[in-house]
C-alpha cells in the first residue's frame, strides 16, 4: 500500500512540471526580505498615418484600440508620454504610473451626424494614471483602459462589457487586480475582485453621469495542470442630469441602489426595475497547461435584465465562446484564437405582449433613459461587433445594430524578428428588430499587422497594418497604417 501511494505521489508531482507540490498555506509570492531591484522611468513617442479607400477606416484598423485611432479614412497621430512599470512582484508594495498625450488630425467624414467626425483635429490624454499595490491590494486612479481579458488580449474580438474599444474613462478602482490564493488553501483556490467608480466624461446625452463596475473571480487548480475559473462582472450607468427627466439622482442612496441593483430613483421605470442602466457578464474557463504551452476554452454570457447563473436564464443561447492556444516553444506561431459570438436571442422576441411581461427584446447596449447606451464617445465599451453609434449616418446616438453572429480567428507569432498578427472576422448583422430583415448586412473584416525593431535605425520600432472590409455593412474598403515608435530610458534608481 505504501508503495502504491509513493508511485501516485511521484506521478502527481511529474504532472505539475516535475516540481514538488507546495504546502505553503498562503503562497502569496510576497516575501519579507527581497533583494533590491531597479526601477526605471521611461519615455515613449510615436507617430502614425492612416489612409483608406472607404467612408471609414476599416474595422480592424480602428476597433479595440482604446479609442486612440480615428474612424476617418485619412488620419495622422502623434503621441508622447512617460511611464514607470511595476517590477517588484515579490515586494510587499509596488507602484506604477503613465502619462500619454496624443494629438490627432483627421479628414472629415462626409454626411456624418457627429461633430467629432466633422472636425479636423483633437488632442487628449489616452493615459493619465497612477497605481499603487499594498501587499495584495491595488488602488488605481486616473485614465487607464479597463480591459479584463483572461484570454489572449492581442487576438480576442473583445469581451462583452469592456473590450478596450472606447476611450478609457477617468476612474478610481480599489480591489485585488491579480489572482491571490485563499489563506489556508495552499495556492489551489485563488480569487480576485474590485470596485470602480468612473465618470462618463463624454457628455453625449446625460450631463454629470457616472459608471459603476464591480467584478469577482475564482480559480481552482493552482499549479495543477488543469485550472477552472469563474468570473463575474456587473456595471451600470447612473446619475446625472437628463435633458428629458432632469436630475435622476446622484446621491449616496442612489449609489447604494446601483451597487446592489435595487429599484429606486425618481423615474417610474427605475422604481419598478433597478436604478440605472445595468449590464453584466459571466465567464467560465477551462485551462490546461504544460511545459511552454497553455490551452483554454471559455464561455462568456451577457445579461441586461435579471441575473441568472451562466447556463441558466432566458438568453442562454447568447454569448461568446472561444478556444485559445498560447505557446513559447516555437516562435513562428505563438498564439491562435477562435471565437464565436451570438447576440440574436436577447431573451426572446417580446418584452411584453397582450398584457404579459416576457422580459425579452433586451436590445443590448440600449437604454430609454441613457439614450447613448453602453457607449463612450460614440464607441461601444463592449464588443465592437455590436455596432458603435459613430457609424450612424443620421446622427442618432443609440445602438442601431445589436443582433449579430460573428466567427473570428486570430493568429500571432514572430518570424525572425518580424512580429505579426492576423485577424479575420465574419459578421452577420440583423439590426435591433428581430421581426425585420430589412437591415440585415454582412462584413468580413481582415487585418495583417507587422512590427520590426531595427537597432541600426536608432532603435526604432516600425509597424505596418493592412486591413479590409468586404460586405454590405460598410461596403468594400481597404486601408493601411504605418507607425514609427521609439522608447527610451530617462533614469534608473
Amino acid at each position: 500500500m505504501k508503495n502504491k501511494l509513493l508511485v501516485i505521489g511521484l506521478l502527481f508531482s511529474m504532472s505539475v512540471g516535475a516540481r514538488p507540490l507546495s504546502w505553503n498555506w498562503w503562497p502569496t509570492g510576497i516575501r519579507d526580505s527581497v533583494t533590491a531591484g531597479q526601477d526605471t522611468l521611461r519615455w515613449t513617442a510615436g507617430l502614425s498615418a492612416t489612409a483608406s479607400s472607404g467612408k471609414y477606416a476599416p474595422f480592424w484598423l480602428q476597433s479595440n484600440q482604446n479609442g486612440d485611432l480615428s474612424s476617418s479614412p485619412y488620419s495622422g497621430k502623434l503621441s508622447a508620454g512617460i511611464y514607470k512599470e511595476a517590477v517588484h512582484d515579490e515586494r510587499w508594495w509596488d507602484y506604477d504610473f503613465g502619462v500619454q498625450l496624443t494629438g490627432r488630425v483627421q479628414s472629415p467624414i462626409p454626411n456624418s451626424g457627429f461633430a467629432i467626425q466633422r472636425t479636423n483635429g483633437t488632442g487628449y490624454f489616452n493615459q493619465l494614471y497612477a497605481h499603487l499595490r499594498l501587499y495584495i491590494f491595488d488602488i488605481t486612479a486616473g485614465i487607464k483602459p479597463m480591459i479584463y481579458e483572461t484570454q489572449d488580449t492581442a487576438l480576442t474580438m473583445g469581451s462583452l462589457v469592456f473590450s478596450g474599444n472606447s476611450q478609457p474613462l477617468p476612474r478610481i478602482t480599489i480591489g485585488i487586480d491579480r489572482y491571490v490564493p485563499f489563506p489556508g488553501c495552499y495556492g489551489y483556490l485563488e480569487f480576485k475582485g474590485g470596485l470602480t467608480h468612473a465618470w462618463m466624461a463624454d457628455q453625449v446625452y446625460m450631463r454629470g453621469s457616472y459608471m459603476h463596475h464591480k467584478f469577482a473571480a475564482l480559480r481552482i487548480g493552482g499549479r495543477l495542470p488543469v485550472n477552472v475559473s469563474y468570473e463575474f462582472h456587473h456595471a451600470a450607468q447612473w446619475g446625472g442630469i437628463s435633458p428629458v427627466y432632469g436630475d435622476i439622482g446622484s446621491g449616496w442612496k442612489d449609489y447604494q441602489n446601483v451597487l446592489m441593483a435595487h429599484a429606486g430613483g425618481v423615474m417610474r421605470n427605475d422604481q419598478a426595475n433597478a436604478q440605472g442602466n445595468h449590464v453584466g457578464s459571466q465567464q467560465l474557463m477551462l485551462t490546461g497547461k504544460g511545459q511552454g504551452w497553455e490551452l483554454s476554452a471559455y464561455w462568456q454570457n451577457f445579461f441586461e435584465d435579471n441575473f441568472a447563473f451562466i447556463g441558466d436564464g432566458q438568453n442562454i443561447t447568447d454569448g461568446l465562446w472561444g478556444i485559445c492556444l498560447k505557446q513559447t516553444r516555437w516562435p513562428f506561431i505563438q498564439g491562435v484564437t477562435y471565437e464565436f459570438l451570438n447576440t440574436t436571442d436577447q431573451s426572446g422576441p417580446w418584452h411584453d405582449r397582450d398584457g404579459l411581461c416576457y422580459a425579452g427584446n433586451d436590445s443590448y447596449y440600449q437604454n430609454s433613459v441613457f439614450r447613448n447606451g453602453w457607449n463612450y464617445f460614440y464607441r461601444s465599451m463592449g464588443t465592437p461587433f455590436i455596432t458603435s453609434p459613430l457609424y450612424n449616418a443620421d446622427g442618432t446616438i443609440h445602438t442601431l445594430n445589436s443582433r449579430v453572429r460573428v466567427h473570428h480567428l486570430g493568429v500571432r507569432g514572430d518570424i525572425y524578428g518580424y512580429r505579426y498578427r492576423l485577424k479575420a472576422s465574419y459578421a452577420r448583422n440583423y439590426g435591433n428588430d428581430v421581426t425585420s430583415r430589412a437591415v440585415e448586412s454582412t462584413n468580413t473584416a481582415l487585418l495583417l499587422e507587422l512590427t520590426k525593431h531595427v537597432d541600426k535605425a536608432w532603435g526604432l520600432d516600425f509597424g505596418l497594418r493592412l486591413a479590409a472590409d468586404l460586405g454590405t455593412q460598410f461596403g468594400n474598403q481597404f486601408g493601411g497604417q504605418i507607425t514609427i515608435r521609439k522608447d527610451g530610458i530617462i533614469t534608473n534608481w
